[in-house]
């Protein structure tokens, strides 16, 4: 692992920074990968030989969208962003400005490395809050004289002590009290050197009764032997709103490990939407913690796997404060020899009294070499709550595929149909139209009929 150590020498940051990442990386080496014996990570497996790994190379700025990636021109012709990022690897290649108005009003809106230099007081303040190097322990508070649950496995913060240490670079919002920022601001992330690892984080902080909506879109073209590892801080105030969308569509061959919490005050509302598209095996954890009374936490999810693609999702619903809200719909399609895993987990603390949770995850299978694993769980401390969870696995409906097939419609033209119709309840829960919009076409090149 000596080559992480160099890396991190040549990185530039203030003291307090770079002492946290030595930290990160001190607590990387001492933690094995996860295994099989691990229950958070039972039916996923990460091979990565870490002393093989080179960091993806420098780019340089262009200064016109001509000459960014095609995918990332065809999603910014279709776009509805009020600003953006777009970072190739580990740099900033093109930006658009935040609208003055919004500057005006204090929004922040730049790249994570610029933001430490330009605003430390408010980086240092809230970076590794939200989803520190270690994982986080999660334990449920329970009742004097009962068995709490099981501290998280210390292997578990392997990938996310890694990015902690080593991240080169992402996005940093920051919405003051009472801000509301309308259009969506936006991260394109793409990587064009094979056999490489990025490691990037977004934080976004809204302080109390602020509201913003951030889109996190990934693609790239096939690149084996690639590695995505990423962390993303969402800290919602008390009364605040914020909507974060990950869009993962990486090319074949990139192996996607990313952990997602978010931190949801008092009154305050976490909207989350997780797709999952790309990438030969993607693993993304989704987490909220429910902190203030009256908090509520929105998580979907849908996601497409094919050929021999390999989805991973684990999820936290954490209420650890009373008259809380959650609910959570994942939704997945596994075709051909695809692997779907979905583990969620619902806990409430003692005292969250009258928590209000609902856990669903359905998956539709196109293929009968394709598989599913699902484990939902709940985990209740407290005696006057309303939680359900449930799981249901099923195969496409043959008389809906005879129905269409029979008035001229093609087999992909009829699967792109049905698979539309199952993933709908939650694309209708989702309030914009040009990410519905770009989903839908990704879902019709998986069936072969775009």
């Amino acid at each position: 692992m000596t080559q992480f150590n160099d890396q991190l020498a040549q990185v530039q940051g203030p003291e307090w920074l770079s002492a946290k990442r030595r930290e990160s990386l001190e607590l990387f080496t001492t933690l094995d990968v996860p295994q099989e014996s691990v229950e958070a990570w039972k039916y996923t497996r990460v091979d990565v030989d870490f002393d093989a790994l080179r960091p993806h190379g420098k780019r340089d700025v262009v200064s016109d969208v001509s000459a960014l990636p095609a995918s990332v021109q065809e999603r910014l012709s279709g776009t509805d962003v009020g600003a953006f990022l777009v970072l190739d690897g580990p740099d900033v290649v093109y930006r658009t400005e935040l609208p003055a108005e919004l500057a005006a009003k204090g929004v922040i809106f730049t790249d994570l490395k610029t933001a430490v230099e330009q605003h430390a007081d408010k980086v240092r303040q809230y970076l590794y809050s939200v989803v520190p190097a270690e994982v986080p322990d999660d334990t449920t508070i329970a009742a004097p004289g009962t068995t709490p649950s099981k501290s998280p496995d210390p292997s578990e913060g392997k990938f996310s002590a890694l990015a902690a240490a080593l991240w080169t670079n992402g996005a940093f919002v920051y919405v003051p009290r009472g801000v509301e920022v309308e259009l969506p601001l936006g991260s394109f992330r793409v990587m064009s050197d094979a056999g490489t690892y990025t490691a990037t984080r977004t934080l976004v902080v809204a302080e109390e009764n602020a509201q913003v909506t951030f889109i996190d879109e990934q693609d790239s073209a096939p690149l084996p032997g690639t590695y995505a590892i990423g962390a993303v801080e969402l800290v919602v105030k008390d009364g605040a709103r914020v909507r974060y969308v990950s869009i993962q569509n990486w090319g074949e061959g990139v192996t996607h490990i990313q952990r997602q919490r978010g931190d949801v005050g008092r009154d305050a509302t976490l909207n989350s939407l997780v797709v999952t598209m790309g990438g030969t095996l993607s693993r993304t954890e989704m987490q909220s913690y429910l902190r203030g009374q009256g908090a509520d936490s929105e998580m979907l999810a849908l996601y497409f796997a094919n050929a021999d693609q390999h989805f991973d999702h684990y999820t936290l619903q954490h209420h650890a404060a009373a008259n809380a809200h959650s609910d959570l719909l994942y939704k997945g399609v596994n075709n051909d020899q695809a692997v779907g895993v979905f583990s969620g987990m619902i806990k409430v603390d003692l005292g969250a009294q009258k928590t209000d949770a609902y856990q669903k995850h359905r998956t539709l299978m196109l293929s009968s070499e394709a598989r599913n694993y699902s484990v939902p769980q709940l985990e209740i401390n407290a005696n006057d709550v309303r939680c359900s969870h449930g799981s249901t696995t099923s195969p496409v409906d043959q008389e809906a595929l005879f129905f269409l097939r029979s008035r001229g419609i093609s087999k992909e033209t009829a699967e792109k149909m049905l698979v539309t119709a199952f993933l709908e309840d939650v694309l209708g829960r989702v309030p914009l139209a040009s990410v519905v919009k770009y989903i839908e076409g990704i879902i019709a090149k998986k069936v072969g009929a775009a």
